[in-house]
């Protein structure tokens, strides 16, 4: 039994920290799965939208803090006990997301492994039984040397990983899991593996029109409508298949897709800001600089956004920007970049370099 509750501790404490590692690098990534979860048509509790940040550092912090604690022995009673709660607050949200069909990647190993929400769920089952087992054996399981030193430790990773969220959330995530990540190409994560079976999608869109939220098809294209404002996007499955890194990638300029041609070129900058009412206006000022020296080197300067034309306008003539609009929605943008504003440079659809406003200093224009 002493070598089982050992082997049950490595398992969990091992999930905890490489499932709370690959999203403390990447906050957002989660705040945004939160927000899913918190919209009206999956919870309907909208209110805590706004914290849905805050919820996902919290959580984060505590999954990789807990993985630690049972891995080196600290505080036992206290450590079992809260990756039991936390587990059970996951098997719920699992087994909802994948019997409702609401979110269908919970992000629960982040970008980094995409699990079906069922087998989320299965995981998450397996999981708590290991943790029972756990709890029944907990007198098994002693601390690495002395309760001094595994709490010691405790405290030095807490710290470190503290560091890590905090440098992730100020300038972009320290490991890019996305298929936006620098070195790769965007129209080779478009294309199907020859023989491949395709899946079949089926989006919803909602946008908000005189100040009621209406449901369109993308055939519809709402985003041509004046005054549109998107709310949200829903992607079904209506077809399992080989599944594209890229599926939902598009560069609309006043109705034209623009994706072909400007995927050619050799030199793109792209000034991301996936909605301008929250972007960073401080961000602008430094932006406008770098777009400045793109143009002299040659650069094609483009703003990619999901906002509106009209909000568009504002900030270009508040700050002076020398661009044209280009529409893309909102969740494509905000996998592409975790910034608000950001950049990102690609040569003839290959991703260079991106970087968040606050580091745009820094990069480097052939």
């Amino acid at each position: 039994m002493n070598i089982l509750a050992q082997i049950a501790r490595l398992i969990v404490a091992i999930t905890f920290i490489f499932s709370g590692f690959v999203k403390l690098v990447d906050p957002l990534g989660s705040a945004y799965k939160f927000e899913e979860y918190f919209g009206a048509d999956v919870m309907n509790l909208e209110f805590l939208i706004p914290f849905a940040l805050q919820f996902s550092m919290v959580l984060i912090l505590a999954e990789i803090i807990l993985g630690v604690m049972l891995l080196v022995g600290a505080k036992l009673k206290l450590t079992i006990w809260s990756l039991f709660f936390i587990t059970l607050l996951f098997l719920f949200l699992t087994w909802y997301s994948a019997y409702y069909d609401k979110v269908t990647d919970c992000g629960c190993f982040g970008d980094a492994i995409t699990l079906t929400p069922w087998e989320t769920f299965y995981k998450n089952v397996v999981l708590i039984g290991l943790i029972i087992f756990l709890i029944w054996r907990r007198f098994d399981i002693q601390p690495i040397h002395s309760d001094f030193v595994a709490n010691r430790i405790t405290l030095v990773f807490a710290l470190i990983f503290v560091g890590i969220m905090y440098y992730s959330l100020k300038h972009l995530p320290i490991i890019d899991f996305r298929a936006y990540a620098i070195g790769k190409n965007i129209p080779d994560g478009m294309v199907f593996p020859e023989g491949a079976e395709k899946p079949v999608y089926e989006d919803t869109w909602v946008y908000q029109v005189d100040g009621v939220d209406k449901t369109f098809r993308t055939e519809d294209k709402p985003w041509n409508i004046e005054g549109a404002t998107f709310v949200d996007r829903k992607t079904k499955v209506v077809k399992e298949g080989y599944e594209l890194p890229i599926h939902d990638f598009t560069m609309e300029k006043d109705g034209e897709d623009m994706t072909e041609i400007l995927m050619q070129k050799d030199r793109l900058l792209l000034v991301v800001a996936y909605n301008l009412q929250k972007s960073n206006p401080k961000g602008f000022e430094k932006i406008k600089e770098l777009s400045k020296k793109a143009n002299l080197k040659g650069y094609s300067v483009y703003f990619f956004s999901a906002s509106t034309a009209e909000d568009f306008e504002t900030i270009k003539k508040a700050y002076g920007l020398d661009m044209e609009l280009l529409f893309c929605d909102e969740t494509t943008l905000k996998t592409i970049i975790r910034a608000n504003p950001g950049v990102v440079v690609l040569n003839k659809g290959t991703i260079v370099d991106k970087k968040s406003w606050r580091d745009v200093d820094e990069l480097q224009l052939d």
